[in-house]
């Protein structure tokens, strides 16, 4: 018999059906066992009525989260019985036959409620158990669809995806870089990419034009709660394209994400407002601002985007860097001052960032195509023609073979999930999170490695205590 997903029941009345799952919920009644049976698809009530006694001898040994196949027949529930707005609330499944496909040790907490409250070290070291439970399927299954719903509608823009290197070069970008021994070349390691930044931009290079990929992002940052040490983006560039392009693109992508996937939701204001960087800060504090007119709707959501943002800042040591990123295009009328290397703090960038109800969740800009102006950021930034070369050589060579105009995005796709779906951190919404401290309890994640994998790599461990 072909087995039956458990949302596909209520139009199956009448007739026998095969469906597999875990006992959501068991319960005796006087000659009578109640099985809740649980799928991916949803859930279902069962009951054993007293004339079936081999089923009623087995279900007897049954306990929450065992696996079952059941055979049975679908009814309609009595009308003072249904539970009008629940999947099968209308139907019951009288159990002829069970089956045990395997057992179950008692759960360290309640998969059938939802576990928001339980000890976040527990969840995360059961964190199987913790996604068979109903909210956190349910951010799986959200996860799924926005993520599907990008890339069906970027395809329909003509925007290829294309899967950049995990393996790469350690290159001063910001935050630090996970770095990989190489056994093969002794002493020498690769990098896991912070983001796809110099690929992507390569790719508009190599004449691919319109670029995007869900990409796995990795960062050595000190321990903050609501941060990951891997999280994916949502990555994208395009060539022959102005600033206007890529945020009415955005634009356009956020909202049909909203009104097809959460029809509930409210957008506060359409086109989204925007604020220069300076406005932002002067009126807000923040270049986040969070604009909710009713911060108690929880269904209320403000995007806007936030622009012109100065190039550089000021290091501790009284040098210069970069605020977002080296590669950023100036504005047209500061790309002088650039190259002159003048007014260096008033320099503004063609950079934009989106932010919703007070998290940065986007940020892009356009791309300085140019080499000897990306030269030009380097020296600002103190950088010799040594280090320049060593660590940003390749994108200068690349850079002089006739790069086009371009610019691009990247979206934090974890943190966008989590507001939409309503959760108060990423970690509810990424399928196997660490800790805030960065820690893996299920795997069990740093650890040691083997004498030998040591003795391969040519690495000594020295006492870090």
């Amino acid at each position: 018999m072909e087995r039956i997903m458990i949302k596909d029941l209520g139009g199956r009345v009448g007739e026998e059906v095969l469906v597999k799952g875990w006992v959501d919920v068991r319960r005796d009644q006087g000659k009578m066992i109640f099985l809740d049976l649980r799928d991916a698809s949803g859930k279902v009530q069962g009951v054993i009525l007293p004339g079936q006694a081999e089923a009623l001898e087995v279900a007897k040994e049954v306990r929450p989260e065992w696996v079952l196949a059941i055979t049975s027949q679908v009814n309609q529930r009595p009308e003072k019985n249904v539970k009008a707005g629940v999947l099968n609330g209308e139907i019951e499944l009288e159990i002829k036959q069970v089956t045990v496909l395997n057992q179950a040790a008692t759960p360290p907490f309640e998969v059938n409620e939802d576990t928001g409250k339980v000890n976040e070290e527990a969840r995360l070291k059961y964190r199987y158990l913790d996604l068979r439970t109903e909210r956190m399927a349910n951010n799986l299954r959200a996860r799924h669809n926005i993520i599907k719903l990008i890339r069906d509608e970027l395809a329909n823009q003509d925007f290829i995806e294309i899967e950049t290197p995990i393996l790469t070069k350690s290159t001063p970008e910001g935050a630090r870089d996970y770095v990989v021994p190489s056994r093969l070349y002794p002493g020498k390691f690769y990098a896991l990419p912070q983001s796809p930044q110099q690929y992507k931009q390569l790719l508009m290079v190599a004449g691919v034009e319109k670029y995007f990929q869900i990409a796995r992002c990795f960062r050595d940052e000190d321990t903050r709660g609501d941060r990951q040490p891997e999280f994916t983006q949502l990555d994208l560039e395009a060539s022959f394209v102005e600033r206007e392009d890529i945020m009415q693109l955005n634009e356009k992508l956020l909202i049909k994400i909203v009104e097809e996937l959460y029809p509930d939701k409210k957008i506060q204001e359409k086109p989204f407002p925007r604020l220069t960087y300076r406005e932002a800060i002067d009126k807000y504090g923040t270049d986040r601002p969070d604009l909710r007119e009713d911060k108690d709707d929880p269904d209320l959501l403000a995007f806007c985007w936030v622009t012109d943002f100065p190039f550089f800042e000021k290091t501790d040591e009284g040098g210069w860097t970069f605020t977002h990123n080296p590669f950023s295009r100036a504005l047209p009328e500061h790309e002088e001052w650039l190259e002159n290397k003048e007014k260096i703090g008033e320099i503004i960038t063609t950079q934009y960032d989106v932010a919703l109800n007070g998290f940065e969740i986007g940020g892009g800009s356009i791309r300085n195509h140019r080499p000897e102006l990306l030269s030009k950021v380097f020296e600002i930034m103190g950088f010799s023609q040594e280090r320049t070369e060593a660590n940003f050589g390749h994108m200068l060579r690349a850079l002089a073979f006739g790069a086009p105009p371009h610019g691009g995005i990247a979206w934090g796709l974890d943190r966008l999930i989590a507001l939409l779906q309503g959760e108060p951190n990423i970690r509810e919404v990424i399928p196997f999170a660490k800790t805030g401290e960065g820690r893996d309890p299920m795997m069990d994640a740093p650890a040691e490695i083997e004498a030998k994998q040591l003795k391969e790599l040519k690495i000594e461990v020295k006492d870090a205590k």
